[in-house]
């Protein structure tokens, strides 16, 4: 491979991934020098990297190669005045984005009765929502398919936790949806999954009551009714849905609600997660 012109290796690399690229500037110094190329390197980035780069909140040197702007952008980086994180996945070079919770619209999230904005402890923004309290709980996100990775499918993740002060967010499960132009994905979930000796004394103290709503809960287990994971950042998410990014411009509403008409606080909002799906 060596004997090849030095654009025609550097074609050839462009077609691989970043990992098959290290791999190769192993080989010899010759290897080295074509793997670090910025024309090999400019195909891992998405084609709006330069628009991308303009709406970082710490700016870029323009001296920089392109490697060193794909690994930059491969770690979240806040973007638009910090409202949004944008990211690229490593290993497929796709496009992930976080909507902070300012992205999104909040029922009642203006009136200081209802929900504290404020700074967050391991949060990634400024600020981050926290429910003081309400009887109607609904939160959307809106993203554009031309944003992502074309023809990708992509997971939708409710990104909260709860306060200490945390109550009524486990009475009845929210409905989470994906709405596109042509598919509704419904489905339920709890905004709040109680830890097991907390479980363990509501048996103590309630007895067959609590036999029977667990009894409720394991029906409710069985339609698909989901709860907050923990992720490794310290945070919880829930799924909302997915949808696939296709090759056009379209509209995608990401939406959590709960009408159950009974007063629910603590919840702690940081946004929502755009990534794409591992298949």
């Amino acid at each position: 491979m060596e004997l090849l012109p030095n654009d025609c290796l550097e074609h050839i690399l462009s077609f691989t991934c970043p990992q098959e690229v290290c791999k190769f500037s192993l080989i010899s110094s010759i290897m080295h020098s074509m793997a670090d190329s910025d024309v090999v390197w400019e195909k891992f980035l998405p084609l709006n990297y330069q628009e991308i780069v303009s709406r970082l909140v710490e700016p870029f040197s323009c001296s920089s190669s392109k490697k060193e702007l794909f690994v930059t952008l491969c770690k979240p980086q806040l973007i638009d005045d910090g409202t949004k994180m944008f990211s690229i996945e490593k290993k497929t070079c796709k496009i992930c984005y976080l909507l902070s919770a300012k992205e999104l619209s909040i029922a009642w999230g203006d009136n200081p009765l209802c929900w504290s904005w404020k700074p967050v402890q391991g949060s990634r923004f400024l600020e981050a929502a926290e429910l003081i309290t309400v009887n109607w709980l609904e939160i959307e996100g809106k993203i554009r398919t031309q944003i992502l990775t074309p023809n990708t499918l992509y997971g939708a993740y409710l990104i909260m936790n709860v306060s200490h002060r945390a109550y009524g967010l486990d009475f009845a499960p929210s409905e989470v949806s994906i709405v596109t132009e042509n598919k509704v994905e419904k489905r339920k979930a709890y905004l709040y999954h109680k830890e097991e000796n907390e479980l363990k004394m509501e048996t103590l103290f309630y007895g067959n009551r609590m036999e029977t709503l667990r009894m409720v809960q394991d029906e409710e287990d069985n339609e698909g009714i989901s709860y907050p994971s923990k992720r490794e950042d310290g945070w919880m998410e829930i799924k909302i849905g997915e949808f696939f990014s296709g090759k056009g411009n379209e509209d995608v509403k990401m939406c959590l609600r709960e009408v159950g008409h009974r007063l629910k606080g603590g919840l702690i909002l940081e946004g929502i997660e755009i990534r794409p799906k591992n298949v």
